[in-house]
């Protein structure tokens, strides 16, 4: 293991961060907003979810993140007669080698460093249970036995928020294992405009491989060494408790407009998506804005508005960034932590050449 100054490994994860960039940018044209927050939740080790109506490349920007990287990746289409055992693995009966007949385990794809679930509201609430042991402890149990999954993993799901007929709402107790619900939103004018032009062209992008699995290991080992004051946590803190309607804290349209609000692992969740985006910039510390950054992304899941909200007009975005404009900055005195030392893996593993 060497030591390298705080300030070295940021400067390498920033430069990754923009090679990274630029080359899904061969493969999608704009979402800049998009791709930042699924690579902020792919480095600090979460899930997220990309919801958007259909044709605007969803699928196509988890397949070109598993493109230009070396990790093993694995897509699975959720169907309403998908079962449990096609996402974890099933036993088979197999000769041992004394001749005699076993039961042998053989692995799902959710056995891989990147899981793409595909349309994730489409398969029924017993096999989207299947993940939640995958998602949350990275392991998998199955006829007694326990088997760990691959370090790095990660889920990346899709949904259509359209076309309700044959789906089956994720459960709370699923949507709370994602880090990030991302919104994918139309492209603009120009943005189309490239993309139309792309459709002419009948050349595959030419995509490198610039990720491996040591180089993800570092980037989330970075991350996670990365300090956030007290300052910050104060603010995510009363940010999370102020989302709930029984919290003295609330404001009133809280109250008004809400049924339950975020849990803890909300604030967890703020926290590490700001220490995300921290590295990304190029910080070794945590500001406010950052934590502001991931607000959205963090909380639009995790609020459920009820029907006097719904005749007014207000979906839960519009009440996370009333939100942001009502939880006041904490009252504590403002600093920045030193830059901690940290170990990395000496060498890390070259990436394919262009």
């Amino acid at each position: 293991m060497a030591k390298e100054t705080f300030a070295t490994l940021l400067d390498r994860f920033a430069a990754s961060k923009t090679t990274i960039t630029q080359e899904l940018g061969q493969a999608i044209v704009g979402q800049k907003a998009v791709i930042e927050q699924m690579l902020a939740a792919v480095m600090a080790r979460g899930h997220c979810l990309l919801v958007g109506v259909p044709g605007l490349a969803k699928t196509l920007m988890v397949s070109s993140l598993a493109r230009i990287t070396s990790l093993d990746f694995r897509r699975i289409q959720f169907t309403p007669d998908l079962m449990p055992s096609d996402i974890t693995g099933t036993e088979v009966i197999d000769e041992l080698p004394d001749g005699r007949r076993g039961f042998r385990f053989v692995k799902g794809p959710v056995f891989a460093n990147i899981v793409l679930a595909d349309e994730i509201n489409r398969a029924p609430p017993k096999t989207q249970a299947a993940l939640l042991q995958a998602m949350q402890e990275r392991e998998v149990t199955a006829a007694g036995e326990t088997y760990p999954l691959p370090n790095p993993f990660f889920v990346i799901a899709t949904q259509n928020p359209i076309e309700q007929e044959g789906t089956y709402p994720l459960p709370e107790a699923q949507l709370d294992r994602f880090m990030f619900n991302i919104w994918v939103d139309y492209p603009s004018l120009e943005e189309e405009r490239q993309i139309l032009a792309r459709t002419a062209q009948t050349a595959e992008p030419a995509m490198r491989k610039v990720l491996n699995a040591t180089r993800v290991l570092n980037m989330q080992k970075l991350i996670a060494a990365i300090p956030a004051t007290e300052y910050v946590i104060d603010y995510a803190a009363q940010l999370v408790r102020a989302s709930r309607p029984s919290d003295p804290s609330a404001p009133e349209f809280i109250k008004k407009y809400v049924d339950w609000g975020a849990g803890p692992r909300a604030g967890q969740f703020l926290i590490w998506g700001g220490k995300a985006f921290a590295a990304m910039d190029g910080r070794y510390s945590v500001s406010l804005d950052d934590v502001r950054n991931v607000a959205v992304p963090v909380l639009r899941h995790r609020i459920a508005c009820n029907f006097a909200a719904q005749a007014q007009g207000l979906d839960s975005v519009q009440i996370v960034r009333k939100l942001l404009e009502a939880v006041p900055e904490p009252k504590l005195p403002k600093y920045e932590a030193p830059p901690p030392v940290l170990e990395v893996a000496q060498q890390e593993e070259p990436a394919e050449p262009a």
